[in-house]
């Protein structure tokens, strides 16, 4: 499955943005999805991930204040964040898989959107 993600940008602590992340290829409901992030001079990790059965799983530093959710009928994805902070900062990519496991590990997944940079000033 080819995935486009969107939605990145420059916000102040405090405020909130919504990525997306549009789907093509095979049929996007059985794909579980999953966001991650890559801070600059970090390794990418775990954000957010919804199963092919709508289950939910976040990271704990986003518990509480991001919302993933996705919408089969329009092959999407979108991640609501809320509450940023500067630590936040980083380029956010979703993720598609077909395993058994679907958090939190990167190699549960095997198609990867391109990435889209969020940026949190303080």
């Amino acid at each position: 499955v080819q995935l486009q993600a969107s939605g990145g940008g420059l916000v102040q602590a405090g405020g909130s943005l919504r990525l997306s992340c549009a789907a093509s290829g095979r049929a996007f409901s059985i794909y579980n999805m999953g966001w991650f992030r890559q801070a600059p001079g970090k390794e990418r990790e775990f954000v957010a991930a919804i199963s092919r059965n709508s289950g939910v799983r976040y990271a704990e530093s986003v518990k509480g204040r991001f919302a993933i959710s996705r919408d089969n009928a329009k092959n999407t994805v979108s991640l609501q964040m809320n509450s940023l902070n500067p630590e936040d900062t980083a380029v956010y990519y979703c993720a598609a898989g077909e395993d058994r496991l679907w958090y939190p590990k990167e190699e549960y997944y095997v198609d990867w959107g391109q990435g889209t940079l969020v940026t949190v000033s303080s």
